[in-house]
């Protein structure tokens, strides 16, 4: 069946295509095994493709089908749809492409038009992380707080309709999710000081249909008038102080799963506003629903139950990393469960029925509890967990052990194939803490790096979430690396941060094939077919904040624009050739007194590190603009770049504070050009770095 159902797309007989996306195809996508009908393949989001025909006998033979060049080098984070052989995919700057599976050929683009001052109200970046498509339109979020449909058949705006209070550093990272005729989104941006809630609207209308508000606002308002008053009621007693005017956080900015089996959506929220629970919360209380997963009814969004994996978040442990269904032999029964692998480092496997916890181990090494009390759900604190009374090291990181990165799950093996992390941060409480209102990150905690860990490492592990138990790892080249796609060739797929896109048997984790170009790959990938032949696609190009934590993921090479790299057995498609070589440090010649160089250090912390320690804007050291006051200033303080995303900042500096940033970057190029005297950097061919590699 499965072979003859891969056939589906162009020249197949089936040509509704997204007009015909509605709850029944979705409910038997399955059967469409060519198709990738929605985010992480079908409403349990295993990110499993049951295609067969490249696998671990000949994913060696794998080529380059063909690729498209996007028009932006901002991060590529989006996991393509696939609708009887056309693609749909979000690009950076919450822009839309459809793309012909078979040969490459873009058939429209979408561009919202963002302003680019709307950057700097993200976190990590103007990423995107998908579509939904149904009964003929694709719905995207946009990075300033707008939810769009368009025609699928066209790329013409068909509806928009404003989220979020424009007033507020609200942003939308996420793809959208769609079932009965509801469009369902999130948002972000507790870091800056928003109250964060999820969105469902009609699919054809866009008329608010319900909305759930995830942690509780200002007493003194009342009710909100929305479906989850009365959760907000219970949930105000687990929190204290006035958070409400810190906005209190808990944005859902990624996971929301739709259970047709309940008729529910679960719903992962993410930490509080400011991080630090003694800030926030007078130190007290679990602050639901911060870092919980929330059951709430499909139709009404009305509450259901909750599990919270972090009572009383202190360190950015989110719980909006993916959540996948299945059902699974626990205790002798079988089980229908949701699992996930937060940013905490445990690995949870909870009963969708009531919300019960079936089973938690630490699927990375973890310090903040001494293990998760089964008779309550709740975890056992460990002394080193809470830092108001002195520095702490916290192990995962806020970065998390798992990020938002698609983890996936094969029926097949029984495994769950994870991209971790390994990273150590110190927290202490932060005395000098001001909450400050509008873009500007509110940790409310002095943050700090392991002298003995200052980057961190990561893997790609198998998980067993029956057992509970590891079964294969394979070091990656950085913390930070690509997402996972396994499929029915027992075959699991997945990028990393140097470039590198490879095929791990799924059973062992022996890699057999791998692809090298010269972009970092973070996004998840899928896998489709037309006519028969089976497809693998990934989007490529790094991207993400850095969170002001300092040279975490410098770049190597030169930013390039993102792109989609599509494979099949055979293929003979190359890159074009680019230039590798870096740009040199360009270091000013003016002087700058140790006084500047010392606050242009904590400015450039606070203001610029989020953006230009990732890769999510250029390396400064380079700049062009170092070395000219004159020029820095128009960037800095004029924003003459801003419509790049590179605002003006005249509102939280003046001139002199500029000046310093400049003193302190150029310390830095000088040290920089000293090193690159004695090791130059080596360029390489994209011919070279393209060239398919079976190993």
């Amino acid at each position: 069946m499965a072979l003859a159902l891969q056939g589906c797309g162009p020249g197949s007989g089936k040509s509704d295509g997204p007009a015909a996306v509605d709850q029944a195809r979705l409910l038997a996508a399955a059967q469409e095994p060519g198709n990738w009908l929605t985010y992480g393949g079908g409403f349990d989001a295993q990110h499993f493709s049951p295609l067969d025909q490249i696998n671990t006998g000949n994913v060696g033979q794998l080529g380059l089908a063909w690729s498209f060049e996007f028009d932006t080098n901002r991060g590529q984070e989006a996991t393509p749809l696939v609708v009887d052989g056309v693609l749909y995919t979000s690009t950076a700057w919450s822009k839309v492409y459809a793309i012909d599976g078979r040969t490459g050929k873009e058939l429209w683009k979408f561009d919202p038009e963002v302003a680019g001052e709307d950057a700097y109200k993200a976190c990590c970046d103007v990423v995107n992380r998908g579509v939904a498509v149904w009964k003929g339109k694709v719905f995207v979020g946009a990075i300033d707080g707008r939810l769009i449909a368009l025609d699928a058949a066209t790329g013409k705006q068909l509806w928009s309709v404003q989220t979020v209070d424009k007033s507020k550093p609200y942003t939308i990272t996420g793809a959208p999710r769609v079932f009965k005729d509801k469009v369902i989104i999130g948002n972000s941006g507790a870091e800056f000081g928003v109250r964060g809630y999820v969105t469902a609207y009609d699919t054809e209308t866009g008329k608010l249909a319900w909305r759930f508000y995830t942690v509780p606002g200002d007493p003194a308002k009342g009710p909100d008038g929305a479906a989850s008053d009365p959760a907000m009621r219970m949930a105000a007693r687990t929190w204290a102080g006035k958070w409400y005017e810190y906005g209190g956080g808990g944005t859902v900015w990624d996971s929301i799963v739709y259970d047709p089996e309940f008729d529910q959506v679960y719903i992962g929220v993410g930490n509080g506003a400011p991080w630090n629970r003694k800030v926030r919360s007078d130190g007290k209380g679990d602050n639901l629903f911060l870092a919980s997963i929330v059951a709430v009814d499909a139709d009404t969004g009305k509450y259901k139950w909750h599990y919270q994996t972090s009572p009383g978040d202190s360190w950015d442990y989110t719980a909006t990393q993916p959540i996948m269904l299945a059902t699974l032999p626990i205790g002798g029964q079988q089980r229908k469960v949701l699992m996930q692998a937060p940013k905490n480092g445990f690995f949870y496997v909870i009963d969708r029925a009531n919300g019960k916890l079936l089973s938690a181990k630490p699927f990375v090494e973890q310090s903040w509890v001494e293990r998760i009390d089964m008779a309550t759900g709740r975890p056992v604190m460990s002394a080193n967990a809470y830092y108001e009374e002195g520095v702490k090291m916290i192990t995962p990181s806020s970065v998390g052990g798992h990020n938002w990165q698609p983890m996936s799950y094969s029926p097949r093996t029984g495994l769950v194939y994870i991209p971790t992390v390994r990273w150590s941060l110190t927290f202490d409480q932060d005395p000098a803490f001001r909450f400050r209102p509008g873009p500007e990150m509110n940790q409310g905690a002095k943050i700090g790096i392991n002298p003995k860990e200052p980057v961190g490492t990561g893997a790609l592990i198998a998980w067993d979430p029956i057992k509970q138990r590891e079964v294969w790892r394979v070091p990656q080249p950085e913390m930070i690396n690509g997402g996972t796609v396994a499929t029915a060739g027992d075959l699991v797929f997945a990028g990393n941060a140097h470039g590198e896109f490879s095929a791990f048997d799924a059973r062992s984790g022996k890699k057999l094939w791998s692809f090298s170009q010269p972009t970092g790959i973070l996004a998840g990938p899928v896998s489709y077919s037309i006519d028969g032949v089976q497809y693998i696609a990934v989007l490529v190009g790094k991207g993400g904040g850095a969170m002001g934590m300092p040279d975490v993921n410098r770049p190597r090479i030169p930013r390039f624009n993102g792109r989609m790299l599509v494979f099949k057995l055979g293929g003979k498609a190359s890159l074009p050739k680019l230039d590798l070589t870096l740009p040199p440090a360009n270091p000013p010649k003016d002087s700058f007194t140790s006084a500047q160089i010392e606050a242009g250090a904590g400015l450039y912390v606070d203001k610029c590190a989020r953006c230009h320690e990732g890769q999510a804007a250029p390396d400064l050291r380079r700049s062009g603009a170092l070395a000219d006051r004159d020029v820095w200033k128009s960037i800095v303080i004029d924003g003459v770049m801003s419509g790049t995303g590179m605002i003006g900042f005249s509102r939280w500096m003046n001139e002199e504070q500029a000046e310093s940033i400049r003193g302190f970057v150029g310390m830095m190029a000088t040290e920089l050009a000293k090193q690159e005297k004695d090791a130059p950097p080596k360029g390489a061919s994209a011919e070279d770095l393209s060239r398919v590699k079976p190993q």
